[in-house]
């Protein structure tokens, strides 16, 4: 075992602790019209493509959406069963697994800054998370592409702050923590 390794009972309980993380979030909900309520769970996505990196934060996403998909009230507004996965919010719940992927990716190997964080937190926990939500809530509502992506500039606002303060709690948690960052790092390069 290399000083960068770690044992998989860590990897398990960080998994488990960012899928908490963004199921105690979704207790934060603000319901709205067309069935994509507002909430924070998209911190918690972020968060975990942010701290985990992109291949344990997808492991975080994937526990939270099985245990959806098994019937628990794990989902925004205490949602669950394989009802969501066909409804309007199903392509952002997909979009997050692509989205903390590519978060963990731009922030990479090279060491958290701001500014990447940021980055990293706007273009995969927004961007994509986006990219894979409006043309699903459009098929699945008749909506065309269009309006849908512009009823979507509602969310943009509120995703922005989350973004804002997921970079900024990534910014404390690595100054806590800088032990944890490098093996992260190290796991991605």
């Amino acid at each position: 075992m290399t000083s960068t390794s770690r044992p998989w009972g860590a990897d398990a309980a960080r998994i488990a602790v960012f899928a908490a993380l963004i199921i105690a979030l979704g207790l934060v909900i603000v319901p709205l019209p067309g069935g994509v309520p507002i909430t924070a769970q998209t911190l918690g996505v972020m968060l975990a493509g942010l701290i985990l990196g992109p291949r344990l934060a997808p492991l975080s996403v994937l526990v939270v959406l099985a245990l959806a998909a098994v019937g628990l009230p794990v989902l925004a507004g205490g949602r669950g069963g394989l009802g969501v996965f066909v409804g309007p919010s199903a392509g952002y719940l997909l979009g997050w697994v692509a989205g903390v992927v590519v978060i963990g990716l731009i922030l990479g190997s090279r060491g958290v800054t701001w500014w990447r964080a940021g980055l990293a937190a706007v273009l995969g926990g927004i961007g994509v998370v986006y990219l894979f939500g409006i043309p699903v809530q459009a098929l699945v509502t008749g909506v065309p592409l269009g309006p849908t992506a512009l009823s979507s500039l509602m969310f943009l606002p509120g995703d922005l702050l989350k973004a804002a303060l997921a970079t900024v709690l990534c910014g404390a948690l690595q100054r806590a923590y800088p032990r944890a960052f490098r093996q992260t790092a190290a796991r991605v390069a």
